[in-house]
């Protein structure tokens, strides 16, 4: 059996799934470089925490940003090292499937296969993420069923009605999670004059960000430092002011989803009423964030269990049919 791979190339967060072993590598999307001699000093968490903390001829980049790739070759040398972790080597060349966002370009994707095949892959194939994470969800994609799912990830909202093994209507921002982060530093900056950078800015979202209000809510402290005189200073936010600072890119999201609503089909809006809208991505996690889509789309929705892992786990669930049809193919002409 052919150890084949499925990977989430998502702008946040690169997952791996291998046959019979489920996910090997969840690591962030971060590579760190030596520009002087070119050389990749790390990859993934250990990459990300060199972020705002290196000297000039260091930096740690994301090679895909807002579901678009900004530097092909940074990112072909990250899926050949993402390759390499999970054990693909030259006496073993793998098939995979790649998730991308619907959003990035046909030159983006024949860049995104020949650098899987020039990291060592056999074939590359590649596969939506609301596609992916529909499958994953354990939604029954083949029936004659609206099933709606938002996948808000790192760089991009997508969201995609899906019936009868199709996408019946589509509808991808390019504003995720990070965009989130960016107004927190901006509003941190403009209304504290504090600078914070980009983990900061991370850690005061996942304390009392929110996407509505609810009855516990609490304050943070926030350290950086003072604009005016260069030196360390602390304030605290209170989660009400977070939800005002970030309420744009939230507006953003929100309308997309609305935005689909409006162009699908009678028929398949009304199974909305009833099954309602499946939430994927790290994005919404955000808290209060699956009450805010209720409340504007007015249909029920739920974050599914696994909403980081559903892309790569319904990836892995389109390699296990590979050899499905490869065998009734096979059954078939025996039979001749």
């Amino acid at each position: 059996m052919s150890r084949d791979l499925a990977i989430d190339l998502g702008t946040a967060n690169t997952l791996v799934w291998a046959r019979g072993e489920g996910i090997v590598l969840n690591e962030p999307s971060v590579i760190a470089l030596n520009t002087r001699s070119g050389d990749v000093l790390a990859i993934g968490r250990d990459a990300r925490k060199m972020i705002g903390r290196t000297p000039s001829h260091i930096v740690a980049v994301r090679p895909l940003r807002q579901g678009a790739i900004t530097d092909f070759e940074i990112t072909e040398r990250m899926i050949r090292l993402v390759l390499h972790r999970a054990g693909v080597s030259r006496f073993n060349r793998p098939r995979v499937i790649i998730c991308v966002p619907s959003a990035i370009t046909a030159v983006e994707q024949r860049a995104v296969r020949e650098a899987a095949r020039r990291a060592g892959a056999a074939e590359a194939h590649l596969l939506e993420q609301p596609m992916a994470a529909a499958i994953g969800a354990g939604l029954p994609i083949d029936q004659p069923i609206g099933n709606m799912v938002v996948d808000i990830g790192g760089g991009t909202t997508e969201t995609a009605l899906i019936s009868l093994g199709g996408v019946v209507a589509l509808e991808a921002v390019r504003v995720g999670s990070f965009d989130i982060d960016a107004t927190i530093q901006t509003y941190v900056r403009r209304e504290h004059g504090i600078a914070v950078g980009e983990q900061t800015a991370e850690q005061i979202k996942l304390a009392i960000g929110s996407a509505y209000p609810s009855d516990e809510e609490w304050g943070a402290e926030v350290r950086g430092r003072e604009l005016m005189s260069g030196l360390p200073r602390t304030v605290t936010l209170t989660a009400s002011e977070m939800r005002d600072a970030i309420d744009e890119p939230l507006s953003a999201m929100v309308d997309s989803v609305v935005s689909c609503l409006g162009s699908a089909p009678p028929e398949l809006a009304q199974d909305l009423i009833v099954r309602g809208i499946h939430l994927v991505g790290g994005g919404g996690m955000l808290r209060g964030m699956d009450t805010r889509i209720a409340k504007a789309a007015q249909v029920p929705v739920t974050l599914v269990n696994q909403p980081l892992e559903a892309v790569v786990l319904g990836a892995g669930q389109c390699i296990e049919s590979f050899d499905e049809v490869r065998d009734m193919f096979m059954t078939s002409r025996s039979r001749r």
